[in-house]
Parts: structure tokens; C-alpha cells; sequence
């Protein structure tokens, strides 16, 4: 017996695209550790037992439009990047925009052990480096029992 179905392959093939598509978004969802791949700007984060090393990809961006705030342990840097898209008009169309334009921000989860009060942060060739500095942690000792 040959088994047909009602429902043509093509059509089940779309439908399995279709989910997997709308799932896509869920499974690149923000996570404590920072952003969903592909946000705007790029970061890189690294640590040691001395330092938080944080690396944002910033190109094109003024550095005086950049904002970097550390609060209760949560590092944010924020600005706006201007349109490179010529002017809307009768004469000319924009047929691919590819490079992102506006406000953006991102915001990254500190351990609790850093020293918010000696962050650095330094702008050079388009690229924005944060050093926050990990608090000495206290060697254990012995106490002397009287």
C-alpha cells in the first residue's frame, strides 16, 4: 500500500521554516550575561581575578555621544548613532540599509565584587574599553584564641 498525504511536502516544508523562524527570536533572547547576538554595538566581555575587560564595538560614533553609567553592580552604555542613508526624496532610493542608526544601549550584569568607584573607560578607533576593577578580596587568617 502506498501512503499519499493530503497536505503537499512543499507545504509542510514552509510551515516547518515558519516555526523555526519564530522561534529564532526567542532562542536569541537577553540574558544576564549581556545582549542577543547581533545587537547593536557588538561588546566582547573578558575577566581575571584582577578586572572586568569590556570591549564595545562602536564605529563611526562620536565619543562624546556615548553614555557609560555604572549603577549597583549594572554597567549601561548608551547613545545614538546618526543615519549614513541619504536624504528621502523623488531622486533617490535606498535599496539596502544594513547599517543600524539611532538610540541604542546596552547593558551588562556585574559580579559583585567590583570596585565601581575606579571604572576607566577610554575611546580610541572605534572601539570603547571599560577596566572595572575587582575589589581586593580579603586573604582568610587565623585568629588567635585567648
Amino acid at each position: 500500500m502506498i501512503y499519499r498525504s493530503f497536505i503537499p511536502r512543499e507545504v509542510i516544508a514552509q510551515l516547518d521554516r515558519l516555526q523555526r523562524e519564530l522561534q529564532h527570536p526567542a532562542e536569541r533572547s537577553p540574558s544576564i550575561r549581556g545582549g542577543a547576538p547581533g545587537s547593536f554595538p557588538a561588546i566582547n566581555l573578558s575577566s581575571s581575578p584582577t578586572a572586568i575587560e569590556i570591549c564595545v564595538f562602536a564605529p563611526g560614533i562620536a565619543p562624546e555621544s556615548l553614555d557609560v553609567q555604572i549603577e549597583r553592580g549594572v554597567l549601561t552604555v548608551s547613545g545614538e548613532r546618526a543615519s549614513a542613508l541619504p536624504a528621502s526624496d523623488a531622486q533617490s532610493t535606498v535599496h539596502i540599509g544594513e547599517r543600524f542608526a539611532g538610540r541604542f544601549r546596552r547593558v551588562v550584569t556585574l559580579p559583585d565584587d567590583i570596585d565601581g568607584a575606579a571604572v576607566a573607560a577610554r575611546y580610541r578607533n572605534g572601539v570603547l574599553h571599560v577596566s572595572v576593577p575587582r575589589r581586593a578580596a580579603e586573604s582568610p587568617r587565623k585568629i588567635e584564641i585567648n
